[in-house]
């Protein structure tokens, strides 16, 4: 049997979580694009909802293959019962990224020859070897492993198990039927230190034929304590090169910051040429992989940051309170009085790693930041008819001056070659065009 992406998913799905583990002005303008989780092919998201020492955990099931052959191990806090336990809505997780995803916006020049100004539009779019039971136990004590608890949620039987040394949980989990790679033991042992238990996960095949889903759904759980980390070094066991991550955290405070790594914000608000609009996702893919490699590839990106009263301009509707709810959302119309959209905050963060560069585990916490961000860029299309008149000539000789500008941009932001990035550029003419850039 083959399993898509080399197993990444078992243990990258153990990266996700151990939890318990410049004001932006107004962006008047109108979608046009956006850059969501899709554009990567190793992308794997999570989201996490936090209030204090209280957690609601939702890891996505992206697992393409065999179901026989699907496994998630994720390292968690504390012992987990079967009601903290349930299965979710892959929507959700599509709603988050299409809402918080990089967009596109673009804007209309006005005639340059009557003096009108252009209204900007912003919208708010408002299963275990059979065995004797007693010789099963014998097994568990000899290898140091306790089965917490056992139960099936949805189309997934889960085991919790509490472990006394990593090459014991090792052989337990090979001896039961998960296919682990190979190393595991060593990145075990850690968390194994720490005093974690085990949230195992496969597929409980009946269950799964009479879901009559197609794909796997996510899984989550609800639980507190004070750690609110990822662990993301088991993600890293075999995985072939550079890994995506995506963290939809939401807090009723604001951002949720890194606390062991840098985090700086993509590049944004800057303004490039019309033929992106055709070439969008090439163009977010190589600007994000530039940006990763300017800041040596050890930083966190902030890709969104914003609350759920409203967005400007909206890639996606803001989440209503029935989705907040099945994203994990549990602080809305509680005891404290909390209710609105102002008390969700959302904050995008997108994480490319590898082993070399993300030595450590993810470590986040909550602050009162309410800064709003968002990673956004500009297209802005010159007026389309000629104009003869006084102010023309300046106008189309800014016009120029502008794509231009939006040329150098591109390719600092990109990498792309400045002379290739000129041949799709429609350039506008006026009366002081130099002879040379019609090649150049």
């Amino acid at each position: 049997m083959k399993l898509s992406r080399s197993l990444t998913l078992i243990f990258l799905v153990l990266l996700f979580l151990l939890v318990s583990i410049n004001s932006a002005s107004a962006f008047c303008g109108f979608y046009v694009a956006k850059a969501d989780s899709n554009l990567y092919n190793q992308a794997s998201q999570v989201v996490i909802a936090r209030d204090g020492n209280r957690t609601v955990l939702t890891m996505a099931n992206d697992y393409q293959g065999d179901v026989n052959d699907f496994a998630m191990v994720v390292p968690v806090p504390v012992i987990l019962k079967e009601e903290q336990v349930k299965v979710g809505e892959p929507e959700i997780i599509e709603r988050l990224d299409g809402f918080s995803a990089p967009r596109l916006v673009e804007y209309f020049d006005e005639d340059p020859c009557r003096r009108a100004y252009l209204q900007e539009e912003s919208f708010r779019m408002p299963a275990a070897p059979q065995a004797d039971a007693e010789m099963k136990t014998s097994r568990q004590n000899a290898l140091g492993v306790t089965v917490e608890e056992e139960f099936t949620v949805g189309e997934y039987d889960i085991v919790i198990l509490s472990a006394k040394e990593s090459n014991g949980l090792e052989i337990w989990l090979q001896e039961n039927g998960y296919k682990i790679p190979d190393g595991a033991r060593e990145i075990l042992r850690p968390y194994i230190q720490q005093n974690l238990k085990f949230f195992v996960a496969k597929v409980n095949l009946t269950e799964y034929e009479n879901t009559g889903f197609k794909s796997l759904r996510p899984l989550m759980m609800a639980y507190e304590s004070p750690k609110f980390m990822l662990p993301i070094r088991l993600g890293m066991l075999n995985a072939q090169g550079e890994q995506d991550l995506i963290v939809y955290l939401l807090s009723p405070k604001g951002q949720i910051e890194l606390t062991n790594y840098r985090t700086v914000k993509v590049p944004s608000d800057v303004e490039i040429p019309e033929f992106v609009q055709e070439e969008f996702a090439p163009f977010y893919k190589a600007m994000f992989t530039k940006s990763y490699e300017r800041n040596g590839k050890k930083v966190a990106f902030i890709e969104y940051a914003w609350n759920m009263a409203n967005c400007d301009p909206c890639s996606a509707q803001p989440l209503n309170r029935e989705e907040l709810r099945k994203a994990g959302v549990f602080w809305l119309d509680n005891s404290r009085g909390r209710g609105g959209f102002n008390d969700v905050f959302i904050t995008r963060l997108h994480v490319r790693y590898q082993r070399n560069n993300f030595p450590e585990d993810l470590k986040f916490q909550e602050t009162a930041n309410n800064q709003l961000f968002q990673g956004r860029y500009v297209i802005r299309h010159p007026f389309p008819e000629k104009r003869d008149c006084d102010a023309a000539d300046s106008y189309y000789k800014s016009v120029r001056e502008r794509q231009d500008r939006e040329a150098i941009t591109l390719s600092r932001l990109t990498g792309w070659n400045i002379y290739d990035i000129r041949k799709k550029i429609n350039f506008v003419e006026f009366k002081d065009v130099p002879w040379w850039r019609s090649i150049f």
